[in-house]
């Protein structure tokens, strides 16, 4: 989809190069994708790239066109930026510039390097540019908690999420150590505290798994902006997203570990709880104590809790599953006896039959047995829930 700026020209495209750690190999990937864009006819430049001292990534800049960067002087101190002002004047079709969280010397015309980005991008500039996971300002709390090491360099995840891409380089921790241990990362006389300290193996893991979830998440955003754009509200079962109904009574423990361990099952995904409440503020038979009690449970599994208004209930709860793009509906069985049941098929059954192509489980327990309830649910193929093979 192309874009345009507040003057309606066309505004240029943002890559970004995502990575666990230094050392991944962003640099080298963005360079890599400026020497593919370049055989193909693409006008690139090299804006700004830091190789720190690393031969390979030197190498790779060999053949490009580099725009000089911008001298300035700082307590008595050189150095060197971007020079937005000739990249402008230069107009390539596409731009590399590494390290987007960086933060400029005082006297420059922009505080963050992002922000440099912004104009060659208004201006129609495609450009390449690396990050690490630990400048995301959402991340950096949890950063420093992991490695112990403050960063004082951030960035928006707004920014970040706004890009036209945003692609992980990945590589397992013990792949990226013996990186550093044959000294292609740091000079050798920093290696091996950087493996003792930042670069331990726990560090790195968590690290990489944060790069992985998020980009995961803007995943998930671009793909609700798609839906909603083109109309579209069938489930697109791009991730698991399994949904809890619960009552307030005192079978929602069940249901919450059981969708825990569907979401489990299933390699990762979301858990999230909704309890369908009556919009006049009549008592619904709902324990306040119980669903304190099961959100805290929900939230200790890493799941969220929703609460919704809805005299409808299977309406309610079906309608909260399609916004959330669920995949997946747990649902208890009937606590009403086999004579009750003759007069109206029940929530469960009901939300079964509406349910289209959200898969619904009818969980038994110990309140549905004691009262006759149905037993155990099984779908058209004969397994637990409303649909066979998902559970």
């Amino acid at each position: 989809m192309t874009t345009e700026n507040a003057e309606g020209a066309r505004r240029g495209r943002l890559r970004i190069y995502l990575g666990a750690a230094p050392g991944v190999g962003k640099t080298y990937a963005m360079l890599s994708e400026g020497c593919r864009r370049a055989g193909r006819g693409t006008d690139t430049v090299i804006a700004l790239v830091e190789t720190h001292g690393r031969r390979l990534t030197a190498e790779l800049t060999e053949g490009f066109e580099i725009v000089p960067r911008r001298v300035l002087f700082h307590r008595g101190a050189r150095f060197t930026e971007m020079d937005v002002d000739a990249v402008l004047a230069r107009a390539p079709a596409l731009a590399l510039v590494d390290e987007y969280a960086h933060t400029n010397v005082p006297g420059s015309r922009n505080a963050k390097r992002w922000q440099d980005v912004e104009e060659l991008l208004d201006a129609g500039v495609d450009v390449v540019t690396t990050l690490n996971i630990q400048h995301l300002e959402s991340m950096n709390d949890v950063v420093t908690t992991i490695t112990g090491v403050p960063q004082r360099e951030t960035i928006p995840d707004a920014v970040v999420r706004a890009a036209d891409q945003v692609e992980v380089v990945d590589m397992a921790p013990e792949a990226l150590r013996r990186r550093m241990a044959h000294g292609n990362v740091y000079a050798a006389d920093k290696v091996d505290a950087a493996l003792a300290n930042y670069f331990r193996v726990g560090n790195l893991t968590a690290l990489r798994e944060l790069a992985l979830l998020w980009v995961a998440g803007k995943v998930e955003e671009q793909l609700d902006r798609y839906r909603a754009a083109h109309g579209i509200t069938a489930t697109w079962e791009a991730r698991e997203r399994v949904v809890v109904a619960l009552t307030g009574g005192p079978e929602g423990d069940t249901l919450i570990r059981r969708a825990a361990r569907i979401v489990a099952r299933h390699g990762g995904g979301d858990l999230l709880a909704v309890h369908v409440s009556r919009p006049d503020g009549l008592v619904s038979g709902a324990d306040p104590a119980a669903l304190a009690r099961q959100r805290a449970l929900i939230e200790s599994l890493g799941g969220t809790y929703h609460l919704v208004l809805g005299d409808d209930v299977p309406a309610a709860l079906l309608d909260f599953a399609r916004a959330e793009n669920a995949t997946q509906l747990v649902l208890g069985a009937s606590r009403r006896g086999r004579f009750a049941q003759l007069f109206s098929r029940g929530v469960g059954v009901t939300t079964t039959a509406r349910s289209g192509s959200i898969d619904v489980h009818l969980v038994t327990h110990e309140e549905s047995s004691a009262r006759g309830g149905e037993g155990r649910a099984t779908g058209p193929g004969g397994g637990p829930g409303g649909r066979a093979g998902r559970g």
